[in-house]
C-alpha cells in the first residue's frame, strides 16, 4: 500500500497550527518532512496523525464557525457596507429622476 503524503495546509489543519508554525517545525527538526524536488515540504499523514495531540497549543481556541466567521467580517467592514449602500441608494435616486 502506497504511503499518503499530505502538503503543509493539509498538514496545519490537522494540527491545528498556521502554516508558518508548521514550517518553522519542520525547520527544527520537531515535524518529521520530506522534501520533494528539494523545494516542496511533505508530510507522512500517519506521521502527522499521531503527532496531533503533542503538537495542539494548550488552551488553544477552536477554530471559528462560518457564522463567527461572518460575523467578524461585517463587524469589521460595516462602515464600507453602509457606505456602499448609501451610494447605491443615491445613484438609484439620480438615475430614477430622468
Amino acid at each position: 500500500m502506497a504511503e499518503k503524503f499530505i502538503n503543509i495546509r493539509e498538514t496545519a489543519e490537522i494540527l491545528g497550527l498556521t502554516e508558518k508554525q508548521v514550517i518553522d517545525l519542520s525547520n527544527e527538526g520537531k515535524i518529521p518532512a520530506y522534501k520533494i524536488g528539494g523545494e516542496f515540504l511533505r508530510f507522512r499523514l500517519d506521521q502527522i496523525q499521531v503527532m496531533r495531540d503533542r503538537f495542539r497549543p494548550e488552551g488553544a481556541e477552536p477554530k471559528p464557525s462560518f457564522k463567527e466567521q461572518l460575523q467578524d467580517f461585517f463587524y469589521f467592514n460595516d462602515f464600507y457596507i453602509v457606505t456602499l449602500i448609501v451610494i447605491l441608494t443615491i445613484l438609484l435616486f439620480i438615475f430614477r429622476q430622468k
